[in-house]
């Protein structure tokens, strides 16, 4: 991992080019505003963009459960046309 640090200027001016060199050379910006550190800007990698993705996708089921829709393991069922055994799981 290599670290730039660059200006909000050169930043601003060059955002396409900055943008691609993180993503394709792994390497990390600081931008700068007079000589202060604003913000990084660095690659993301595939796993934190799954695991943004999966935080999305649990943020709206727990909004569809809040709503009520949803479906009972009866329904999930009836749905697979699977048929529910008393006892399925029990040893013999």
């Amino acid at each position: 991992m290599k670290t730039k640090l660059i200006g909000i200027k050169q930043f601003r001016r060059d955002l396409t080019k900055i943008t691609k060199e993180a993503r394709t050379k792994n390497v990390h910006f600081i931008v700068m505003r007079h000589s202060v550190p604003m913000f990084r800007v660095s690659p993301m990698t595939r796993k934190e963009l799954e695991l943004e993705q999966l935080k999305a996708d649990i943020t709206e089921a727990r909004a569809q459960a809040r709503r009520g829709e949803g479906y009972t393991s009866d329904e999930v069922r009836a749905m697979l046309a699977v048929r529910h055994r008393k006892n399925a799981y029990r040893k013999v």
